[in-house]
């Protein structure tokens, strides 16, 4: 797993990356970090994530995909349901979520360039040393990119 700084966003509009994975709740919501800008940069990736059932706790590890297309850059933006809700103090991701979905996205992705930020260890909560161990051992099959988010300044 490779680690840099950066704006993951900005990174696929400028051809790093095949696949962005990001981690969503099951609200259908996409209204605070991460998901919040890719709902506002990628409106397709929103379309996908509203296309599901809202508030079905049968989605947890499972995920949905947009398609997006700018210029001449191509990429998928994967959301990862990796929490139920979002609402309340303390952990609300899912550790067992992440595995599933990740799972999914080696299989549905093998060979190709994803990047991801720190899935679930934001506003999720999370412990990112136990969710960097399961990524680890899910994505074998990727060349994997985790974006620490460090804006540009101007």
């Amino acid at each position: 797993m490779n680690v840099i700084h950066g704006d993951l966003l900005e990174l696929a509009l400028a051809g790093h990356f095949d696949v962005i994975v990001h981690g969503c709740n099951c609200q259908c919501v996409m209204g605070k970090g991460i998901a919040k800008t890719i709902r506002q940069k990628f409106p397709e990736a929103y379309a996908a994530d509203r296309a599901t059932q809202k508030g079905d706790r049968k989605k947890l590890g499972t995920i949905s995909l947009a398609e997006i297309s700018r210029d001449a850059v191509r990429f998928t933006v994967v959301n990862a349901y990796t929490q139920w809700h979002w609402r309340g103090r303390g952990v609300k991701v899912d550790y067992d979520a992440i595995r599933s979905a990740m799972k999914l996205v080696n299989l549905q992705f093998a060979n190709l360039r994803v990047g991801m930020p720190l899935i679930g260890a934001g506003l999720a909560g999370g412990d990112w040393n136990v969710i960097a161990e399961i990524i680890k051992a899910e994505l074998t099959d990727v060349e994997l990119t985790v974006v620490k988010y460090y804006p540009k300044r101007t």
